[in-house]
């Protein structure tokens, strides 16, 4: 009797993993607020998600998402300036700023700094940015197409959410007919793996999602002052010192280069040549010194 019943919930476990070939048709048709017409725990998901809603994820898999990103490098008069009136414009477009980042160099102030900006503003953003600046050093642009990802991860969503279904299904079955606790804890495993994937495919789906609503744009600001070569009537000094500090490198590079090989070649071969005379001194001081000692 109990093999009997093994060998039935094994066949219901393999009716439930196939049962989610044919699921797409089984729950698209939406029977509680969720993803793709599926109930979830509504806990698991921020109340601003587009996933909430069954058909919304569906539209979007339809459209095209791009991400898009943007690199400028900007000539400012005063980087601490510009640095917050970009914050200002990133503001007013409902973005928000990623990573800052200021240093000095030769006595003047340099910035980095990310932003994300709504993908529909993102030209208007760029125009207002370069409105900031003395002049454009550099601008590039890229953009990712993404749709077919998330096509890919919205269909294996929701056979993995039929799956679901079929378990939960199949454990209340096992618990009603069998009842034993090792059967429930398998199913359970089940269960537990299915739900795992799904929440990792709904968090690339919403990563996906924010990253194509908000384009990236790192702008580096460049103080005009470190752009300007200093020149008084044809004479650059800046020129000049760069000349000279590459004479002093080029000569403490010749002196070095001499100390090496002097404590390195020059003494170890002379005092390898000096060995025989210092031997020969030692011997006839101490023969003098023993002649000294006779007469006395």
């Amino acid at each position: 009797m109990v093999y009997k019943k093994r060998e039935v919930l094994a066949c219901m476990l393999l009716l439930a993993l196939a049962g989610a070939a044919c699921a797409p048709s089984r729950v698209s048709q939406p029977e509680s607020p969720g993803i793709h017409g599926y109930a979830l725990d509504k806990s698991a998901i921020s109340p601003a998600s587009p996933l909430d809603a069954g058909g919304e994820a569906e539209a979007r898999s339809d459209d095209r998402m791009i991400v898009r990103m943007a690199q400028l490098s900007l000539i400012v008069q005063d980087a601490e300036e510009s640095l917050s009136q970009i914050k200002a414009i990133v503001s007013e477009m409902d973005g928000y700023v990623s990573d800052t980042r200021l240093w000095r160099q030769d006595e003047q102030l340099r910035g980095s700094v990310t932003v994300r900006v709504p993908t529909e503003s993102l030209d208007d953003a760029l125009t207002q940015f370069k409105a900031l600046s003395v002049r454009v050093e550099s601008e590039s642009s890229s953009s990712e197409d993404v749709t077919e990802e998330y096509t890919d991860l919205g269909a294996r969503l929701r056979n993995l959410e039929a799956t679901e279904q079929e378990l939960l299904e199949l454990l209340t079955t096992v618990r009603e007919k069998t009842g034993k606790a090792e059967d429930v804890l398998a199913v359970h495993r089940e269960l537990t793996s299915i739900r795992g994937q799904i929440e990792q495919l709904k968090g690339r789906m919403q990563y996906l999602e924010k990253t194509s609503s908000l384009a990236a744009v790192t702008i580096e600001l460049v103080p005009d002052a470190l752009t300007r070569p200093i020149s008084v009537g044809g004479w650059q000094p800046a020129g000049t010192l760069a000349n000279a500090l590459r004479s002093l490198l080029r000569t403490l590079q010749s002196v070095a280069d001499a100390a090496i090989w002097v404590v390195f070649y020059v003494l170890p071969v002379a005092a390898v040549l000096l060995i025989p005379f210092v031997v020969a001194w030692l011997i006839w001081r101490a023969r003098k010194k023993g002649k000294r000692v006779a007469k006395a």
